[in-house]
């Protein structure tokens, strides 16, 4: 009787850009590569995933709502994370409206994608609010 593989992990080559993400702006140029329309029409969440030298290895869109927000499944972000074995995220909205504020249900979601991850050893860096022509990070203004 042969022995069956239930799973293996390797590491794919793709044509993913690997860049070093430093700081907030960095980041939230890099992300706006994935909104193409998405930015002035309807709310989109994204994560960047990152590993243990902050540098990008991949990002999914998790969800697209409405003109004034989208569901977030933390299971769904935490799918991407253990798959791509990511060290560390960071979470990206765009507000349609362009008010970078963020919301309670912004505030909400990330502590409970935090806490979440946490449990997986998995750190979120940083969530942005982006807009069509800036963006707000709520690491920098202690929101996180």
């Amino acid at each position: 009787m042969g022995t069956i593989k239930l799973f293996e992990l390797k590491k794919i080559q793709t044509e993913f850009p690997s860049e070093k993400i430093t700081s907030p702006d960095q980041a939230a140029n890099f992300i706006r590569r994935f909104y193409f329309d998405d930015m002035e029409i309807f709310e989109s969440f994204f994560i960047l995933l990152l590993n243990q030298a902050n540098k990008t290895i991949g990002y999914a869109k998790i969800s697209q709502g409405g003109i004034s927000g989208t569901v977030v499944d933390v299971r769904i972000i935490a799918k991407y994370a253990i798959e791509a074995l990511a060290t560390s995220v960071i979470l990206a909205h765009n507000h349609p409206s362009g008010n970078l504020t963020p919301s309670q249900a912004d505030i909400t979601i990330t502590e409970k994608i935090k806490a979440g991850l946490k449990i997986l050893d998995i750190k979120v860096y940083d969530h942005l609010i982006l807009t069509a022509d800036s963006f707000y990070s709520m690491e920098n203004n202690n929101e996180i």
